[in-house]
């Protein structure tokens, strides 16, 4: 859908690296972080396992 992806390969900011690693410290979902983030799950995931952080896994 066109407007889903405004921000495709945007660099992440600090505070948006800050964000992530706050929402998956609290267990969010890969969805709901990038949602959170405006940012795909594909970047969201690309960029928590470039800085070692691990999100959960929820079914």
């Amino acid at each position: 859908m066109a407007g889903d992806f405004v921000r495709h390969r945007q660099p992440w900011k600090p505070e948006e690296a800050a964000k992530l690693r706050l929402l998956a410290g609290k267990g969010m979902g890969l969805k709901a972080i990038a949602k959170a983030l405006t940012r795909s799950e594909e970047s969201v995931q690309d960029r928590a396992r470039a800085d070692g952080i691990k999100i959960a896994k929820l079914r």
